[in-house]
């Protein structure tokens, strides 16, 4: 261990991976019975809500839809959603809840936040306090928290029943999965979750302002609102938009230990209970349990590397005599090891939040949530999105140990076949299609390198990591960024655009040519795909072709700044 890590540290680090892995079965034991649509306990309360909606929208739960109707139904249901919360947010001065009169958005800047929440992004190129209303923080905002996050987990929801049905074209009904999922599972959770953190001190009300008087005698007037509520789902469904600019580094937001380390368990959470669904759905336990250890395996090694960073802090600063961990961007209320442990796990799904700033991490230390992001975080990854991201890993990595064996390539029961890798592979391409390409276009445009607050390689990974951020649906950034601009704002919502939906539309078309395919037996010519030999598989595949890719980019960012600072050189 370096100076700066500490057994309570990794002690902290452990308690929370042991936690995580025992959520996985009642949490997936719980998503399973939505994926089938059985009865739960809370039929009895909320069934009448459901059936209620319905009939007033029409909608028969029991028509089941090929992957082309899942497909045009999730896209126009995105569409309709971002329309109304651009409305929403260009119209916030004539709206009520809006006690300090704020004004609406710019265009171009409602464009893009209607685009965030819609795509689970909540990238935040306006202050949540000084520009939001509570109308439009509850309204516009809140509601994309929930939706967002159930239609990732419908789409994966899809792909599980593309594995596990036999010679049939349907994938299930996008609106049954999308009701199941926010009435059962997101609203009941959040409403509890929302209740603890009340009560771990995270405020939730109403008023706009309050007013304080400093330990020094001085009055201070402290913005507020309807706080818990947002924290609550933005975790749960790893949507991370804060109601304060500062995330959860804020002690509204984020105000204990405790509380700390229930929003990184919330994180994880869902994420890791759909990796046993996914198991329990093709019939197969293992397969789950095989899942979410690669990415255990990938998550831990990320957490190491970025807590030995931030532990043996700056040598610069140790040459000059001031020796110790490095905690500028921290809170002296979480200290390093939990500071790093957030930022991983926040990358390591898609949800953003942060509770220190990744701006002014060691190089190496902020290039691992970067490099999380880029890998097409999928390490547990967002509510949905992980585990099908994920898959699409497994169905090249299976592909890939058939062409080495000889054999016609099968995972849990169905041959892997060209349409499935073509498909995989394109919605793959999509990260560093729009990652590396919008990082292109602003390093050399004037409008682009107006952005970065830093020069050098430095510079070049705040807007790395803006294009990373966005196109992986992530929504943290390094902070020195000035992205609410014309340029920014337009170019970063095609980048989430582009990056949910252009991966969504890939998945759902694997589905549909998955549940046409008969079962084919397991025999002793398989390749077996639940030991330590397809988990070690996995991660060389993930790491080879999902994050070489970006090694270039990283050397000119990153790992140059790394190289520079220890020859003495700091930007």
């Amino acid at each position: 261990m370096t100076a700066g890590m500490t057994l309570s540290g990794w002690a902290l680090i452990l308690v929370f991976t042991a936690i995580t892995l025992a959520l996985a079965k009642p949490i997936g034991l719980w998503l399973f019975a939505l994926y089938e649509g059985r009865r739960t306990p809370l039929h009895r309360v909320l069934g009448p809500v459901e059936r209620a909606f319905y009939r007033l929208s029409g909608i028969d739960p029991t028509r089941e839809q090929t992957w082309r109707q899942y497909a045009v139904a999730m896209l126009l249901f995105q569409v309709a959603t971002a329309l109304a919360t651009y409305a929403i947010l260009r119209l916030q001065a004539v709206l009520p809840l809006n006690p300090r009169g704020l004004p609406g958005l710019s265009g171009d800047l409602a464009m893009n936040t209607a685009v965030s929440f819609v795509t689970n992004t909540n990238w935040q190129a306006y202050a949540g306090e000084s520009t939001l209303s509570n109308l439009s923080q509850m309204l516009a905002l809140v509601p994309h928290n929930f939706l967002s996050a159930a239609t990732g987990i419908a789409v994966a929801f899809a792909l599980f029943r593309g594995f596990a049905r036999r010679q049939t074209q349907f994938v299930g009904n996008f609106w049954a999965d999308l009701t199941r999922v926010t009435l059962y599972l997101l609203l009941p959770i959040a409403a509890v979750y929302a209740l603890v953190l009340v009560a771990g001190g995270v405020p939730q009300t109403f008023a706009s302002t309050i007013d304080a008087t400093t330990l020094e005698g001085a009055h201070q007037t402290l913005v507020v609102g309807p706080v818990a509520s947002q924290e609550a789902i933005k975790m749960l469904g790893t949507n991370g938009g804060g109601f304060f600019n500062v995330n959860s580094a804020h002690p509204f937001e984020n105000p204990t230990a405790i509380v700390n380390l229930l929003e990184m368990l919330s994180i994880f959470a869902i994420g890791v209970g759909l990796t046993w669904c996914f198991g329990k759905a093709v019939g197969d336990t293992r397969q789950g349990w095989a899942i979410l250890s690669a990415m255990m395996v990938l998550f831990l090694a990320g957490v190491a590397v970025t807590y030995w960073q931030e532990a043996a802090g700056n040598p610069l600063l140790h040459h000059a005599g001031l020796p110790g961990a490095n905690m500028e961007g921290k809170e002296t209320r979480f200290g390093t090891a939990a500071s790093a442990l957030f930022a991983v796990v926040t990358t390591a799904a898609s949800c953003g939040a942060v509770n220190a700033m990744h701006d002014s991490f060691m190089p190496l230390g902020g290039m691992i949530p970067m490099f999380n992001i880029e890998l097409g975080e999928i390490v547990v990854g967002g509510v949905g999105s992980g585990i099908y991201g994920f898959l699409l890993f497994a169905l090249l990595a299976v592909f890939i140990a058939g062409l080495m064996v000889g054999r016609t390539p099968e995972y849990v029961g169905k041959k892997i076949e060209g349409r499935e890798v073509k498909l995989a592979v394109l919605a793959i391409v999509v990260l560093p299609l729009c990652i590396l390409g919008g990082t292109a276009l602003a390093a050399v445009l004037p409008a682009g390198l107006a952005g970065p607050l830093n020069k050098g390689p430095h510079g070049f990974s705040e807007i790395l990591y803006a294009f990373t951020s966005a196109t992986g649906n992530n929504g943290s950034a390094f902070g020195g960024i000035s992205a609410n601009t014309p340029f920014y704002n337009g170019l970063l919502a095609i980048a989430m655009w582009v990056g949910r939906f252009f991966m969504m539309v890939p998945v759902l078309a694997i589905a549909g040519s998955l549940a046409q395919k008969k079962y084919t037996p397991e025999t002793a010519g398989s390749f077996p795909t639940t030991g330590a030999l397809w988990i070690g598989l996995l991660v060389g595949i993930i790491l080879i072709v999902g994050g070489l890719t970006f090694l270039p980019a990283l050397a000119l960012g990153p790992i140059a700044e790394q190289v520079a600072m220890l020859a003495g050189t700091t930007f």
